[in-house]
């Protein structure tokens, strides 16, 4: 536990889109300190960017945060196939490692839906950008009825995508649907991505098909409701954009748009998961060690 006024001293693996993002947010956190972000490539962009921020830098990789550490919290924002090797370096220095790539490593972290079992973790699993924008509104409505299956598809800027997101695909379909099964109960569920190059540049939007037995409108809709409503107080850009209440079918979509930093307002599926993986890393000051 961390003692009032004291802040997380925090590292940042990966300097892309992401990893940048990231850094502005934790600087914009009262509870965390951005003290190295580590890349691998000295020329990086992004590495110049955080430089520019005035924070310290290394083209180290993993091995140059053990090296500068321990930390309180590293946040992985590099790509999924390296994950593992990251864990395993930083597990016995005894930080918390919360993954913003889609291994399907560590405990699962949805804020508000898994936040009260995941605290405590010292491996902290975010799923992916739309698992993010979906599972609140899914686990909303798998309280209100029986789902039998559900489907969820994701649209983001092509631009907001960068080479470790597209690698990962297929890391971000299985383990999306493993994540809404685990929190929804349901049997089958099927996720899909698309990267838009529409331009102007369209808002990060997740639509989401439940088949259910037992469904009443309006618990649906107020249990909906509730859930944007607790996604808004970290991601103010996120909103339900449509729904739809039948016998046996519900139809949301949510869109998420960045507000109030570095990001366009089309980043919204960067803006979202970084949103809830510095709200975890600030709930582990909280937490027993």
């Amino acid at each position: 536990m961390v003692a009032d006024g004291q802040r997380l001293r925090v590292a940042v693996l990966g300097a892309g889109l992401i990893g940048i993002d990231l850094v502005d947010k934790i600087r914009r956190s009262a509870r965390l300190e951005p003290a190295l972000v580590a890349g691998r490539d000295r020329n990086s962009l992004g590495l110049r960017r955080v430089a520019d921020m005035g924070h310290p830098t290394t083209a180290g990789g993993i091995d140059a945060v053990v090296e500068a550490g321990p930390f309180d919290a590293v946040f992985d924002a590099s790509n999924a196939d390296s994950h593992a090797e990251h864990w395993a370096a930083l597990r016995p220095t005894g930080t918390t490692l919360i993954d913003l790539t889609p291994t399907g490593l560590g405990a699962v972290a949805i804020p508000g839906v898994s936040s009260h079992r995941s605290a405590a973790r010292r491996h902290l699993n975010l799923v992916s950008c739309g698992g993010q924008a979906a599972i609140p509104i899914l686990h909303a409505i798998s309280k209100s009825c029986t789902p039998t299956y559900i489907e969820v598809i994701s649209t983001g800027a092509s631009a907001n995508a960068g080479r470790a997101t597209r690698l990962n695909l297929d890391q971000y379909i299985a383990t999306t649907s493993d994540a809404i099964r685990t929190f929804t109960g349901v049997r089958e569920a099927k996720v899909m991505v698309n990267l838009s190059p529409a331009r102007p540049a369209p808002p990060f939007r997740v639509a989401m098909t439940v088949l259910a037995d037992g469904i009443r409108p309006a618990p649906v809709r107020t249990s909906i409701a509730a859930a944007a409503q607790a996604v808004r107080a970290y991601t103010p850009g996120f909103k339900v954009a449509s729904l739809s209440v039948d016998t046996g079918r519900i139809s949301v979509a949510v869109e998420v748009t960045a507000v109030g930093g570095r990001l366009p307002r089309h980043a919204g599926s960067i803006d979202i998961i970084n949103a809830a993986a510095v709200l975890l890393a600030e709930q582990t000051a909280a937490a027993p060690r």
